[in-house]
């Protein structure tokens, strides 16, 4: 019996050990913090992200200001726009990061939700495809040569190889391709709550992916030949109307849930104002958008624009130049949505395309204005004055005097949160043109590209590419 006592006493403390080990573990464990989640919970961090981080802050910003849409006025934008500052790496080191860091939750997403994968789901993989090719094309066009093939490996590759812009189009392209045939018959109505863009309608997922393939294939009209070829084939697949769009419209009137454009130039800062540049283009041509596009700063309705490249010092409030009266007219503002692609964009690559083909580009040039005016709140009927009196009589029989008004009536037309995509069409087209002195100084020029950041430039030295972001062009602007 005093063994059976012994071998008891020892049981229970043995058990008391174990279950402590237990308690202990579950201690240690950040329950708010898993390490492993459903991917289609994955999937609302990964839309807000595209549209914020990566389309609506920094890249967008500074963009704005290159193209002479906005100008600087005070900060870092006032020094950007004089040409300061502009080569070092911490620039945009934070849109990088995030960019990356989106695009590690969206490759979580496609592995598991591939065939092969944990949790298969075409219609989810088909969307984080999508997202995943657009994450990517920001990146390679505003920096060029990215890493991709070694990337978003961890701790197995710290030191990833940087691709050539080449190829990455190469991998967006099939990323696009692949989504499509994901989404085509697929059912998404298990993620309406988690898609932030169409409610799981994946039939406009599929009209996106064609869509961003027309915008894409845009881009390499000096690179390949049959480019402008390809962006007819797909503009029929893309949106047909503006309710298709690629528009993320979920924001909330609170201080971390906003409009970042509303937050950063109506409530925090106010850098960015109206720039010269746009406004004189809009002014010469009559254009009824202007109240639209820019806040007067007096009661008896002036516009002042800022010349771009040499604006006085001023702050928000000041009275000194026009502010957007899209992004920083009112509180209303703070939930005005994120645009990553339009119909009217869509409308613009196809007139483009076709006046470059030789075709009759005008019904899809008056319908891209049409669809504009709308968007910023006008009438059709608005839109076909202006196109008769103001677009019309500056068409020609030369493609250059053609391509010089429609590039023109899309850098108007995509005012502001678009000025990504405008700072890709002005390093492929050279249109219009721009007005900044600094853009001639011999020591600065154009900025043809960011400067590599130093999250790469301090962790992976041996593999950035060596770059003048005022000389080297991209790939597909040379």
């Amino acid at each position: 019996m005093k063994y059976l006592k012994y071998i008891t006493i020892i049981t229970f403390i043995l058990s008391l050990s174990a279950c402590s080990k237990k308690v202990m573990d579950k201690i240690n464990k950040d329950l708010n913090d898993p390490t492993e989640v459903p991917a289609a919970t994955e999937l609302p961090s990964a839309i807000v992200e595209t549209a914020f981080g990566t389309t609506g802050t920094d890249l967008a910003w500074y963009s704005s200001l290159f193209v002479e849409q906005s100008a600087g006025a005070d900060e870092q934008f006032y020094d950007a726009d004089r040409r300061s500052s502009l080569t070092a790496a911490s620039l945009v080191n934070n849109s990088w990061n995030s960019i990356y860091d989106n695009l590690m939750v969206l490759k979580d997403i496609r592995d598991k939700t591939a065939t092969s994968g944990s949790e298969p789901n075409p219609a989810l993989l088909g969307m984080a495809q999508v997202l995943t090719a657009y994450n990517l094309a920001v990146a390679t066009d505003m920096w060029g040569d990215i890493p991709w093939s070694e990337a978003l490996m961890g701790n197995d590759n710290v030191h990833p190889k940087f691709d050539s812009q080449e190829d990455v189009y190469k991998s967006i392209f099939q990323l696009l391709n692949d989504a499509i045939s994901n989404l085509s018959g697929a059912s998404g109505s298990s993620l309406s709550a988690q898609d932030l863009i169409y409610s799981g309608n994946t039939g406009k997922w599929v009209k996106a992916a064609w869509s961003l393939k027309a915008r894409y294939f845009m881009h390499l009209q000096r690179v390949v030949p049959t480019a402008v070829d390809s962006v007819l084939a797909c503009v029929p697949k893309g949106f047909s109307a503006a309710s298709d769009a690629f528009v993320f419209d979920k924001y909330e009137a609170t201080p971390i849930g906003s409009n970042p454009w509303f937050y950063f130039t109506y409530n925090e800062r106010g850098d960015l104002v109206t720039g010269q540049t746009l406004y004189d283009l809009m002014t010469a041509r009559n254009d009824p958008r202007i109240t639209a596009y820019f806040e007067p700063i007096n009661s008896a309705g002036k516009i002042a624009a800022a010349p771009n490249g040499d604006a006085d010092r001023t702050r928000a409030g000041n009275g000194l130049y026009s502010y957007s009266a899209i992004t920083a007219g009112s509180e209303d503002d703070a939930t005005v949505a994120t645009p990553m692609m339009t119909y009217h964009e869509l409308l613009f690559l196809q007139t483009e395309a076709l006046a470059r083909k030789g075709s009759d580009f005008q019904p899809a040039l008056q319908a891209a204005i049409e669809a504009n005016f709308v968007f910023h709140g006008l009438t059709v009927a608005d839109a076909d004055a202006y196109f008769t009196t103001e677009v019309l009589p500056r068409l020609g029989a030369s493609l250059s005097a053609n391509l010089q008004e429609i590039m023109t009536q899309k850098y108007i037309a995509m005012y502001e949160q678009e000025s990504i995509e405008v700072y890709n069409d002005y390093r492929r087209t050279g249109i219009p043109t721009m007005h900044n002195p600094n853009n001639d100084a011999a020591s600065y020029g154009f900025p043809q590209r960011f400067p590599y950041p130093s999250s790469e430039v301090t962790a992976n030295p041996a593999n950035v590419p060596a770059v003048n972001i005022f000389k080297d062009k991209i790939w597909w602007a040379k």
